[in-house]
């Protein structure tokens, strides 16, 4: 079931995904919930959902995780409330010695008594800040009556002593007019006082104007702090109003004016001498109520901090016990609703620890009779499982974004680990850049225990679980920088003086002419001589030009080399000699060639024009090379070389079609056919590989269409990808370029100036600059044109992806998801 079925390759850590096996379960009722937990502890088996049919509601525990679901929302609640109050959950690895059922009650008198104080808090707060806002009535509004009643003592006396000084003929009459008014027919004035939000007084007094006519006295007295609203229990700026009316219509109208407004209107009396006991009663109140508030608020915290020291437990339990009974319920009963079947994928090497896992469940629940374990024989395709850890799971997501593997097919991320990072160094040579990288990635390593054990941002999230591989990016940016001979776009010379010296004395611009070579060859990277010359941009073009398709070919190369290993891993012959061959053959007849004239020419020093070569070599392929042949027998090499590309075509396009059509026609008959014997054997069919059709019906229209299809991929890819490649040189050039542009136009521009305040500024720009553009904005650049490297060149030639992921029932998975 789970052994090796051969193949070129050794076995290799993450090379293969892990041998699968479809195993079941025949549980006992009592030792069910047991059971599960344990296996949540193993995490290694993946179950199958039997109840498809059945909503979650006619499943056997639909009221265990109604009620789980419950208990998350109250430990929500509890959450929600000490952040609130600034508690934190304490971590805590004890085990939680309480059921299911004690936990429910426990939450559920929590919940309770919670709820009660937090009502109680808020009525007295509420009351306490209306008390608060009727003490400032009660002092701005006595001001203004206090005001008033002086002036108008003050008036009266004014008066009098007018009065007793100046006799005239008619003060008599007047008074006597005055005093004969009738005493029914005087107008009794209202008033209502109140607080009114600051933004809202102008609008609130030009309203009841124009509602009333103008028929009102208002007076308006500014509160010199932000007073807490009791209604919203915000902090807002009011003023203290007093509207003095006529009438009950005037006073209906105000009152709906004041409602609208969110006016908090307070009772005044008239009698100014109660006033001062009015102040001091409510200043009395407001005592006792801010001494209860903190006696409930201490008490609040205290519930609070008893939550928080047992919260991580209980919550752990909740969310274990809800996803054990969730998992249960993808078990079916029996006939005899005593037992629980189960079916899933397991690795080959979980076997006994899933066997152990059953027995100590069927000890510890007292069960008479314990798990039945059995493998079982499929032809379903096992999910895809591979073993990583934190170095290697960064490669394996990026690979997985593209396509999950199918079932023990080759996996790219052994080479990805490597290849990936190089590539991306390739358009980011610069050790000083990669330094810079280095370092960042040493911090997010440094500080690694402590920040995943903490919530971060999204892109801080990226940067952390990906650390590993720009820790290799950085490395091979390194590495790279020092063959380039670029440090920020300085050459320096690390390995020893330039092979380059001034031909005579009357040298004067070492950098621009005169130079021949002295010494023996610069011995690692790009000679230092060269930056800064007339012929560095041709020679570093030409260079990274035809490194980038020795890389190119190479990659494609070890592709379609890891899809012979495919199919000798899974014994089709098929695609040995109808795939693998014939690509290998047109592949290197064009391209391979094409990299050993490049090996040639650079060997040889030859000044041979390689594209006339290559285009030559189709165009006219009888024609003589002439001064740009490379080697003897040459032209008879590419006549060759062309014919067997011209074979490689029809070579992939037409046999396999048929040969498929007769496997099948064989079968029907019921004989084997040879290439296929194999493959027969197999515990599992391998999904939809077009290459085995496990099915009667068989439509060779389909299968000579796809195969057309794919030939002509492969042909015009061959080419489109090859020139692909060539970003490798673009992003390189592009790169040590704007970093030559920041170095010269920034940094010496500013060092030029002999100007400290010029010179500061410049290497701000020149830092800010390189940061945002060279070390985040190209770093991005880089990593997403390697990745459609992998993805398009590279994996396109031997990976299908068309698997599924892995995903075992386990608890140890809690923290990377999200409620």
């Amino acid at each position: 079931m789970g052994e090796a079925r051969g193949g070129c390759c050794p076995p290799m850590y993450l090379f293969r995904s892990e041998p699968m096996q479809l195993v079941q379960l025949i549980v006992p009722i009592e030792s069910a919930h047991l059971t599960a937990s344990y296996l949540g502890d193993v995490g290694l088996l993946q179950f199958k959902d039997l109840n498809v049919e059945k909503s979650p509601f006619q499943r056997t525990y639909a009221a265990q995780i109604k009620k789980c679901g419950e208990m998350a929302r109250k430990l929500r609640f509890f959450k929600e409330q000490m952040l609130k109050a600034g508690f934190c959950s304490k971590k805590s690895t004890a085990q939680v010695d309480i059921n299911l059922d004690d936990l429910e009650v426990k939450l559920g008198e929590l919940e309770a008594e919670l709820v009660e104080i937090n009502a109680n808090g808020e009525k007295l707060q509420r009351a306490y800040n209306e008390l608060v806002e009727y003490k400032l009535v009660l002092e701005k509004a006595g001001e203004f009556f206090h005001t008033a009643l002086s002036s108008a003592t003050e008036q009266q006396r004014e008066y009098e002593s007018s009065r007793t000084h100046e006799e005239s003929l008619d003060t008599p009459l007047l008074l006597d007019q005055e005093m004969s008014t009738d005493s029914s027919k005087q107008v009794k004035l209202g008033f209502i006082t109140g607080l009114v939000p600051q933004e809202k007084s102008m609008a609130f007094e030009r309203i009841i104007f124009r509602a009333t006519r103008g028929n009102v006295f208002i007076r308006q007295v500014v509160v010199e702090d932000p007073v807490t609203d009791p209604v919203t229990g915000e902090k807002i700026e009011k003023n203290v109003f007093v509207v003095f009316y006529s009438g009950e219509r005037a006073k209906n109208k105000i009152l709906k004016i004041c409602e609208a407004f969110g006016a908090n209107r307070y009772p005044f009396g008239e009698d100014l001498g109660k006033q001062a006991q009015m102040i001091t009663e409510v200043s009395g109140r407001l005592s006792e109520l801010k001494a209860t508030i903190d006696i409930g608020l201490l008490q609040r915290n205290n519930l609070l901090q008893t939550i928080g020291d047992h919260f991580e437990q209980w919550d752990t339990l909740a969310r274990k016990e809800k996803s054990i009974y969730h998992t249960l319920n993808m078990l079916s009963l029996d006939v005899t609703k005593k037992c629980l079947v189960g079916e899933g994928w397991s690795p080959v090497f979980a076997t006994k620890q899933i066997q152990d896992a059953l027995q100590r469940a069927a000890f510890d629940s007292n069960s008479q009779v314990g798990a039945i374990f059995q493998v079982l024989q499929t032809k379903e395709l096992p999910p895809t499982y591979f073993r990583t850890n934190k170095f290697t799971s960064p490669f394996q997501e990026i690979v997985d974004a593209y396509g999950v593997a199918k079932y023990q097919e080759a996996n790219p991320t052994v080479y990805t680990i490597v290849t990936f990072p190089f590539l991306f160094a390739v358009m980011f040579g610069d050790w000083g850049h990669g330094l810079c990288l280095l370092f960042a990635t040493l911090f997010l390593i440094a500080r690694e225990r402590r920040y995943s054990s903490q919530k971060l941002g999204d892109i801080m999230e990226m940067m952390f679980s990906g650390r590993y591989c720009i820790l290799m990016m950085a490395l091979f940016s390194i590495y790279t920088g020092l063959i380039y001979n670029e440090f920020f776009s300085v050459p320096f010379k690390l390995f020893g003086p330039s092979a380059y010296a001034c031909r005579d004395l009357s040298c004067i611009d070492a950098t621009t002419v005169g130079l021949i070579k002295v010494l023996p060859t610069y011995p690692l990277g790009v000679d230092p001589a060269w930056h800064g010359s007339r012929s560095e941009l041709p020679f570093l073009n030409s260079l990274k030009m035809k490194m980038s398709i020795l890389l190119g070919v190479a990659q494609m190369n070890l592709g379609i080399i890891l899809s012979y290993c495919n199919a000798k891993f899974f014994r089709n012959r098929l695609n040995v000699w109808f795939q693998f061959v014939p690509q290998m053959i047109f592949l290197n007849s064009l391209f391979g060639y094409l990299s050993i004239l490049i090996l040639a020419k650079w060997c040889t020093g030859s000044q041979a024009d390689l594209y006339h070569i290559m285009i030559y070599m189709f165009l006219s392929p009888t024609d003589d090379l002439g001064e740009n042949q490379l080697f003897a027998g040459q032209k008879t090499v590419q006549l060759v070389l062309l014919l067997l590309a011209l074979v490689a075509v029809p070579w992939m396009l037409l046999p396999k079609p048929f040969l498929l059509k007769k496997q099948h026609q064989d079968r029907l008959r019921g004989h084997s056919y040879t290439l296929l014997q194999d493959t027969e054997d197999d515990t599992f069919q391998l999904g939809s590989n077009h290459d085995s059709h496990g099915h009667e019906e068989f439509e060779f229209g389909e299968v000579f269409v796809h195969q057309l299809i794919h030939t002509i991929e492969f042909v015009l890819g061959s080419v489109s990808n090859t020139a692909s490649y060539l970003r490798l040189w673009a992003l390189s050039l592009a790169h040590s370029e704007l970093s030559s542009v920041f170095y010269d136009k920034l940094l010496l521009l500013a060092w030029g100036y002999n100007n400290i305040i010029i010179l500061v500024v410049g290497i701000l720009i020149f830092i800010c600059a390189t940061v945002g553009v060279l070390l985040v904005m190209e770093t991005l650049s880089a990593f997403l044109h390697a990745l459609r490297l992998h993805w398009v060149e590279f994996q396109n030639k031997f990976y299908e992806g068309d698997g599924y992921k892995f995903y075992p029932f386990s608890f140890t998975l809690f923290d990377d998801e999200d409620e």
